[in-house]
Parts: C-alpha cells; sequence; structure tokens
C-alpha cells in the first residue's frame, strides 16, 4: 500500500537498505543454527565485509542506530516510506537488544544451554523472516506491515 505517493526506484532500495542495521545484530544469535545447516552460512556470504566492520569498530551499532534516528526518521523532507522502513528496521533492532539483556539474565541464573539456544533459534528465525519480508515488499513499493510493530512505527513517524 503506498498511500504517502507513489515510491522511485531510488526510494525503494534506500528504503530496504536500514533492515541490514537487524541482519547484522541477530547474526550472532544464528551460531547454533549455522553450525546445524552449514547451508545456511551462505546466505550470510555477501555481508561478511559488514560484518567484520559491524563487530571490530567499538560502538558500530549505536553510531548507526543514533544515525539512522536523528538523520532519517526525524528528517521530514525524506520520503514517509524510507522513513517508515527505517523506523521498522530500528524497531526490529532494539527487540533484539532487549533480547540480548534476557538471555544475559537467562545466562546469569543458569537455566541452561538448551533453551538460550532455542531462544537465540527463535529470535533469529524471527528477526530474519521479518527483514526478508520487509525487504521484498519495500523492494516491491509496499509498506510491511508487521504486527505490533508497524503500529509503534506509525506512531514515531508524522
Amino acid at each position: 500500500m503506498t498511500w504517502r505517493g507513489s515510491t522511485t526506484i531510488k526510494d525503494r532500495i534506500f528504503a530496504s537498505l536500514p533492515y541490514l542495521l537487524p541482519l547484522l545484530e541477530v547474526f550472532k544469535y544464528g551460531v547454533f543454527l549455522m553450525n546445524q545447516f552449514s547451508l545456511l552460512k551462505l546466505v550470510f556470504i555477501p555481508i561478511m565485509p559488514l560484518l567484520r566492520v559491524y563487530y571490530g569498530v567499538r560502538y558500530a551499532g549505536l553510531l548507526i542506530f543514533l544515525g539512522l534516528f536523528i538523520f532519517v526518521v526525524r528528517n521530514e523532507r525524506i520520503s514517509h516510506f524510507i522513513r517508515f522502513n527505517t523506523m521498522q528496521a530500528l524497531l526490529l533492532d532494539i527487540s533484539i537488544f532487549l533480547f540480548g539483556i534476557l538471555t544475559d539474565l537467562l545466562g546469569l541464573i543458569s537455566i541452561g544451554n538448551f533453551a538460550i539456544q532455542t531462544l537465540s533459534t527463535t529470535i533469529f528465525l524471527g528477526i530474519l523472516a521479518a527483514v526478508v519480508y520487509s525487504v521484498v515488499q519495500s523492494l516491491m513499493g509496499r509498506y510491511a506491515e508487521i504486527p505490533a510493530v508497524s503500529d509503534a512505527v506509525y506512531m514515531q513517524v508524522r
């Protein structure tokens, strides 16, 4: 649904780029799954250089997050379609951050390695599915409607 005007090819590409942030962030939770299914590693080969930079530079995730929020989401001169998708990617990234806190707490109370592996695989598959869906919808020029997340995005992006 493109109710805020038509989207150009350039808008579609720029709207799908912020989804790299949650994809890079969730990579570390997919290690258990990638060790069992080595073909899944092939999906991440194109973004390996980005992963090295992202995890190699201290506070890279925070700087990218703040840069996207301040310079894209809050900039009303940028099209609504790009700002919507950027904010949705940032909310997915926030959910990964909150999940990281949860796994740290579960690790402190030593709930078990199997439970942490199961939760990590679940968040990895969930975020991966949301990112793939959102990128495909963005490239087609449609708003990616993810329940609960999109509602929060509409509240933030005027």
